[in-house]
């Protein structure tokens, strides 16, 4: 397969994570986000900070720089907590665009790219499953992405490119820790053990599977 594995949302601890893992494994990596370049993690055969993938333009721009890819790791996306009765539609907007929106247009950019053989590997949640108090928008945008993987992986057959999801419970980064400070960080999946389940589903060693929800909870 040529060209790099393109990653979103690469300055997040996950992106970070997934970058760094495809890189010691001697993969091609390009990474792309919202930040500028230079928040971007190093090594990459293609960074590219400033890309909004919420809009379409823009994320067809980064990837007709980077050019033929064998893969795609959508990690790109945000989250809210918030109740339905005390908050706003604007919230529901704003996930949607940042987890669906996001993960279709990086899609949709990449499938002219995608040689045959190629992988796209979503960031669903395992929270999209049943929407608990003051989650409801968030498992809704996260539901969307399954949904998505799906029908991607449906649709992609045949031309031999695989669509996959995982599907994390807690990822302990400082950002969740800051957040939760009296939980058991313990219980919760890492960034390395997350990245590992995404490098097997990019990799031959997964090639039977695709439209597949993979589960990676720790021990939530």
């Amino acid at each position: 397969m040529g060209g790099p594995i393109v990653v979103t949302g690469a300055a997040g601890a996950l992106g970070r994570a997934v970058a760094a893992l495809l890189q010691e494994r001697g993969l091609g990596v390009a990474v792309l986000d919202l930040v500028e370049e230079q928040a971007l993690p190093a090594g990459a055969a293609v960074a590219l900070g400033g890309v909004d993938l919420t809009d379409e333009a823009s994320a067809e721009r980064a990837f007709a720089a980077i050019g033929p890819i064998a893969g795609l790791v959508n990690v790109a996306g945000g989250f809210a907590w918030e109740t339905i009765g005390e908050g706003s539609v604007a919230t529901w907007d704003r996930l949607y665009a940042l987890n669906l929106r996001t993960a279709l247009n990086a899609s949709m950019a990449a499938l002219p790219r995608l040689s045959a053989g190629g992988a796209i590997v979503n960031v669903g949640a395992a929270a999209a499953g049943r929407a608990e108090l003051g989650m409801a928008a968030y498992a809704a945008s996260k539901a969307g992405v399954a949904r998505l993987t799906e029908g991607l992986a449906a649709e992609l057959k045949p031309r031999g490119i695989r669509v996959n999801a995982v599907l994390p419970s807690i990822i302990d980064t400082p950002a969740n820790r800051a957040d939760m400070p009296d939980a058991d960080f313990g219980a919760w999946v890492t960034p390395v053990e997350l990245a590992r389940v995404i490098a097997f589903l990019l990799s031959g060693e997964a090639s039977g599977m695709t439209g597949a929800a993979i589960p990676v909870t720790g021990r939530v």
